[in-house]
């Protein structure tokens, strides 16, 4: 099978500027401002780990009408002059005096109309990288233009994946497909939960991942506390549960599911605990297709796990997916989003198995105009045993 194409055509992100200023028209807004790594990458395709980085801020506006205006670091502008954004203003950061805000206020200006309206993202899951202080002076410096709310206009673009971006997500669950294949080749009864994970992350590597962007994980015996502590030094042992939840990423792009493996012969409580999970899984993609909710999907799988509303320690049973392991929408109750051909969610049941002891088992899927198509390979339908 080939591989998808990395990056994207200038297309798609003209597409997407489109799409923006469309609805920045709707809503009455005279530019967008962008701060945060998903958001410029979006846009532009700006994609490196140097925002691993704290120090040093980077910008990019969206006006109603022409093209992006990058405000970044001169340590970026090799990378950013890559890309299709012909606009491009640089400073030297870090600069303790003024970190680039005069250079974005000055852009601010020229692209906004005195009294016009700049949105910044202000919805759940969202946040503004820029210093207190420096949104303060930059606020002070644009005259009369006014900083507000996007009207959830970058959510919502992002919600729906094209079909490049798709191919990305598919690839990055291909490869955590494999590396879960080979497990078996690493977790053995004696071996600590810690050198599990590392090897793991190997595998993804040799399989193809870019970076291993998220892996967490648990063992005890017929089944775990919790599945985001960090790897202990405990050596597996007959009767544990292992579990592996890895996010690998492949050119920006996230997957995000996990699998179980019982070490040793699974008891027959942890084998229908498990089986109770597949079938939620299930539930939730024959109800997912265009036009129900979240929520219903959420409640057909709890149906199966028998968790009730509100009763999952976990707080959700699911979310969306892309180019951050975790993005809109939540599945809970409360969440009616509808679902969209092109939207990718990940479905997360989790069940009880004795006091103090989970299983959680995650699938990546997409929706098509005809219901739900899988993107992670299909786990087994029994638990796999590692007998020794």
């Amino acid at each position: 099978m080939s591989l998808p194409d990395r990056g994207f055509p200038a297309a798609e992100f003209k597409t997407r500027l489109t799409r923006a200023q469309e609805e920045m028209g709707r809503v009455g807004l005279d530019a967008i401002l962008l701060t945060t790594e998903p958001e410029i990458r979006y846009f532009s395709g700006f994609l490196t780990r140097f925002w691993e980085s704290p120090t040093r801020p980077w910008y990019m506006i969206l006006p109603a009408e022409g093209a992006p205006v990058a405000v970044i670091p001169s340590i970026g502008a090799h990378l950013m002059g890559q890309s299709w954004i012909e606009d491009l203003r640089t400073w030297n950061s870090p600069d303790y005096e003024d970190d680039g805000i005069s250079l974005l206020a000055e852009a601010l200006r020229e692209t906004v109309p005195d009294g016009g309206v700049i949105g910044l993202a202000h919805g759940r899951e969202s946040y503004v990288r820029i210093p207190l202080a420096d949104l303060a002076r930059l606020k002070a410096d644009i005259g009369q233009r006014r900083i507000t709310g996007e009207a959830g206009i970058l959510r919502a673009l992002r919600l729906v994946k094209s079909e490049a971006e798709l191919s990305k997500i598919r690839r990055a669950c291909g490869i955590a497909g494999a590396a879960f294949d080979r497990v078996s080749e690493i977790a053995q009864i004696g071996v600590p939960l810690s050198e599990v994970f590392r090897r793991f992350q190997a595998l993804c590597l040799d399989e193809g991942a870019d970076w291993v962007g998220y892996l967490a994980g648990a063992a005890g015996p017929g089944g775990y506390g919790d599945v985001i502590s960090p790897a202990s030094e405990t050596p597996l042992a007959e009767g544990d549960v292992l579990m592996l939840d890895t996010g690998v990423v492949w050119d920006g792009y996230y997957c995000d599911f996990d699998r179980n493996f019982a070490i040793g012969a699974a008891s027959d409580s942890v084998k229908n605990a498990y089986r109770r999970l597949v079938e939620a899984v299930e539930a939730g993609i024959a109800t997912a297709r265009p036009g129900v909710t979240v929520a219903d999907l959420f409640h057909a799988m709890a149906r199966v796990t028998g968790t009730g509303e509100g009763a999952s320690s976990a707080g959700r049973s699911g979310h969306g997916l892309g180019m951050q392991l975790t993005e809109w929408p939540s599945l809970i109750p409360a969440d009616r989003t509808e679902l969209r051909p092109g939207m990718v969610l990940t479905l997360e049941p989790s069940v009880d198995v004795g006091p103090g002891r989970i299983l959680v088992h995650e699938e990546n899927i997409m929706i098509t105009e005809k219901g739900a198509a899988w993107l992670s390979p299909r786990a087994p339908a029994d638990m796999p045993e590692f007998l020794s």
